[in-house]
Parts: C-alpha cells; structure tokens; sequence
C-alpha cells in the first residue's frame, strides 16, 4: 500500500481535521495556507488534453498529476454536473483539491452536452474517458487498480453509468478497445439512478427532457442510460450522499439503488443529509461529506493515513 509523501500528508490537514468525537471541525487559517501551499507546488495541471473527437467536437480533460511522481497513483475522474445541458470541468476545477490532498491523481473530465448532442452522447463519453485514462495510465502513473469515478447530479449519474454498464449495453463505438475498463469505486453525490422517473408527469424536469427528447421512444432511451438497469454481481463500491429533501433528484433514487447494490452484494452506503436539497450543502455538511468519502476510500484500501513517513528537511527561509 502507498505510503502517503510528507507533502499530501500535511495537506490532508483539509480533511483530517477533526476532534476526539470524529466530527469534522475547519481547519485553522494557518493549516489551510500550509496546505494550499503545499498542494499547489506538489502538483502540475496538464489542461484541456482531447480524448475523444466526434462530429466537430473535442472532448477536453484535464490532468493534476505530482511534480514528482512516487509510483503509481490511485486516480480520481471527476464529471461536473448540469443535467446533460448545462455546465464544465472549469467550474468544478477547485472540487479536485480534497481528492489530491487525499493522494490521488485527478482527471476532470467536459463531456457534450444537450445542445451539442441528446442521449446517449454523454454516456458514451464517460466511457471514452474512462478508457483514455486507462491507455494512458503507464504514461501518466496512474493506478489501472485504483480508479474512482466523482461527479454530482448529471456528473454522478455519467460517473455510476461509466462504472456499471458492460460493454455489451453498446456505448463504447466511439472508443473501442479490448481493455478492462474496471472501476474500484464510484461517489454519488445526488446522481440520477432513474433518468425516466424524471421525464414522468406530473413534474417532468426540463433538464432530462432536453436531453432524452420527447419522441415516443423516449421512455426506452431513458431507461438505456439509467444506471439502475445496470447493477449486477461485480459492481464496483458506491458511496453515495443525497439530501432526503432533494426537489431535483428524488431521495428515493438514492435508496433504490441502496437496495439494488444490496442484492447483488455489492459494497455500498448510502449518506442521507438531513434536510439537504439538490446540491445546496453548508459548510458542516460539506466538511463531514468529505470525512465520508476519506473515511469510505481508506477502508476500501484505496488510500492509506501513514501521514510524515520522513522527517521534512530543515527550512531555508529565513
């Protein structure tokens, strides 16, 4: 197992700052600069790389990846949300800082959205992603083993499909290839499960209209990407965290796929936040979610707190 460097370490004072009960407190202002220092100049951006081109249109990534690279590296891929319409990896790029403070490398991921193309597009870029970062693990250092998959909203819904649907559901034309695209784990922050439950009246959301379409087909193109008709023995660990009082994506989405993961044994948990609506966290819930996701991706060995493993060197500043 990786043995954190000094630098992560110490930025992990973003996470692991927390009293003797375990509920997460802000860090000092002090702990904040020294990680945000440290995170800054450990890490290099390589920005707006294409992994994919389709009809006129090239799908961006960004890569954060150590100045120094100490072996292979557990990944993180995140997907921005928007409901398929809106939306860009540039909005979410500070969501990268818990996931590099916890040790891995980052890759943030644009994908088409409704105006460029409707369903299945960006399932089908998910995919793409998710095999880019898998051909280039040898170049870049990630860990094929050790891929984790981020998105909230639409992103977490792109993040459960990348992860759960096999190559036969037909999504990897754009992006063939023999290679095992395996997924060690997804986080759900309020992703859609059932993409039809949202076209459905009395309140059909615009968002899923616009991007599925209101031809008579449409119930059936709905249900090809709602990861719930995916779940099957062999899935991946899912962390999911929803607000009971989510006006956008039902709870109810969240315990379904709860049960559905439980049947098949899957490894799973689901955080309820107490009267969160869609997205709309404050600062306690966003610094306890984050313990949450720490806490689930170190018991999952994907990570490891063996924090100051060498003595850092003597300051030369005076």
């Amino acid at each position: 197992m990786r043995t954190l460097s000094t630098v992560t370490a110490a930025a992990l004072v973003f996470l692991m700052a927390a009293s003797g009960s375990g509920a997460p407190t802000p860090p000092s202002p002090a702990a904040a600069l020294d990680s945000a220092a440290l995170i800054a100049t450990h890490y290099r951006v390589d920005p707006n790389i294409i992994y994919l081109s389709a009809g006129g249109w090239n799908g961006k990534l960004d890569v954060y990846v150590p100045r120094r690279p100490e072996g292979v590296l557990p990944t993180a891929i995140l997907f921005h949300g928007g409901g398929w319409v809106t939306g860009s990896k540039d909005e979410i790029a500070l969501d990268v800082l818990p996931y590099l403070a916890m040790g891995f490398a980052v890759v943030n991921v644009d994908y088409r959205l409704a105006q460029v193309a409707t369903a299945p597009a960006a399932v089908q870029d998910s995919r793409c992603a998710l095999r880019w970062v898998v051909r280039h693990a040898p170049q870049y250092g990630f860990d094929p083993a050790k891929l984790v998959l981020v998105g909230s909203s639409a992103g977490a819904h792109l993040a459960l499909m990348a992860a759960l649907a096999p190559a036969s559901a037909g999504f990897d034309g754009l992006c063939p290839g023999n290679e095992p695209l395996t997924v060690a784990a997804v986080i759900n922050f309020f992703g859609v499960i059932d993409v039809a439950e949202l076209l459905a009246p009395p309140q059909p959301r615009d968002f899923a209209v616009g991007w599925i379409g209101t031809a008579p087909d449409a119930p059936a193109r709905a249900a090809r990407v709602s990861p719930i008709n995916y779940v099957a023995k062999g899935a991946p660990a899912v962390l999911t965290l929803h607000g009971d009082a989510d006006p956008v994506v039902p709870f109810t989405q969240a315990t379904r796929l709860h049960a559905a993961l439980d049947r098949v044994g899957a490894p799973n948990r689901l955080v309820p936040i107490r009267g969160g609506r869609h997205g709309y966290f404050d600062g306690y819930e966003v610094l306890h979610a984050t313990h949450v996701v720490h806490e689930f991706l170190r018991k999952r060995g994907l990570i490891t707190d063996r924090p100051f493993d060498r003595k850092p060197a003597q300051s030369r500043v005076d």
